[in-house]
């Protein structure tokens, strides 16, 4: 079996998620079967892939021309003639646990020992739909954002029974699509993505249902602060560059202050020294304090550079309207 570059990929299940998998997958060399159990679904994949390859190729986002990419992608059949010989399979069938554990032990039964059988689930753990197969061992999740092959993120879970080697081999093979794979060191409950997200949708119901604001009010806090900010680094650096002293003097500023908002919605838990500590001290080896003001000119230059692009391409209201030159303002 080659388990190199040009190793065959299958995609079980042909929805928007599959489509965009075999994006990821075709664009970066390999060859691509997908299959899916409904037969109005496989015949309408490769129109999708068309479509979507022809907008990327419309915004200078792929290397080659769409129709060699397209070529590389064939819909199977069957389970079996898809994963025949692939080096990776990419489930991604409806999130019900019972349709998850009926599907990976029709792919445990047929694919190669060697193959890494992994799940795009949102938030179902391996260990709940994988424990009683032969193949185990190489059963993980590969969890994406939504479409994969615009937002690159791909968290690894690892059950506890999952061979580290198939964790290593299913994240070298993320990174040379062009994902950015990221490993969980155990499983949780809506793994990152999903527990993060959660976070902000929980108090932006709150509000919503507290009367603080309107939806489209919360939103914009998002699309014209928080987002835009959060699409050049993550809470933690956004912290670490919020205050010259980084993370500790974050927290000494504002740590209260959160666990009182916490505690408000039943969520008392704060950060104590220790933990505080731990953060700083990952914050540091990736960013020494002495280079501190070049990393916020960095994050500076980032945020011009987009707001320099929206003005370019307003964005657009609810009503489809292109809001004001400038983009979104508070009351654009």
């Amino acid at each position: 079996m080659d388990t190199g570059r040009n190793g065959p990929v299958a995609v079980v299940g042909g929805g928007s998620m599959g489509v965009g998998w075999a994006i990821v997958f075709a664009r970066s060399g390999r060859e691509v079967r997908v299959h899916d159990a409904a037969p109005a679904v496989r015949s309408a994949v490769l129109g999708a892939v068309a479509e979507r390859l022809a907008a990327l190729a419309a915004h200078d986002l792929l290397s080659e021309a769409p129709g060699v990419v397209m070529a590389r992608i064939t819909v199977a059949e069957t389970v079996g003639a898809a994963i025949a010989g692939a080096v990776h399979v990419q489930e991604n069938v409806p999130e019900r646990l019972d349709l998850k554990t009926q599907v990976f032990r029709a792919m445990d039964a047929v694919a190669a020992p060697e193959a890494v059988l992994a799940s795009s689930t949102s938030s179902l753990p391996a260990s709940e739909f994988a424990a009683a197969l032969p193949g185990r061992a190489r059963c993980l999740v590969a969890h994406p954002a939504n479409p994969p092959h615009l937002l690159p993120i791909v968290e690894i879970v690892p059950a506890p029974f999952t061979d580290p080697e198939a964790v290593e081999r299913t994240r070298a093979l993320m990174a040379q699509a062009g994902q950015v794979p990221v490993v969980l060191q155990r499983e949780v409950n809506g793994f990152i993505y999903n527990r993060l997200q959660g976070a902000v949708l929980r108090e932006a119901y709150w509000m919503l249902e507290q009367g603080i604001a309107d939806v489209a009010s919360i939103d914009r806090v998002m699309t014209s602060g928080l987002g835009l900010r959060w699409s050049i680094i993550g809470p933690f650096e956004t912290a670490d560059l919020n205050y010259q002293g980084g993370l500790e003097e974050h927290a000494r500023r504002m740590g209260e202050r959160y666990r009182q908002m916490g505690a408000e919605r039943g969520q008392p838990d704060g950060w104590d020294e220790t933990l505080v500590a731990r953060a700083a001290a990952e914050r540091r080896a990736l960013l020494p304090l002495e280079d501190w003001g070049a990393r916020v000119a960095w994050r500076d230059e980032r945020l011009m550079k987009a707001r320099a692009a929206e003005r370019e391409s307003p964005p657009y209201t609810a009503s489809g309207e292109n809001t004001a030159a400038g983009g979104l303002r508070e009351g654009a």
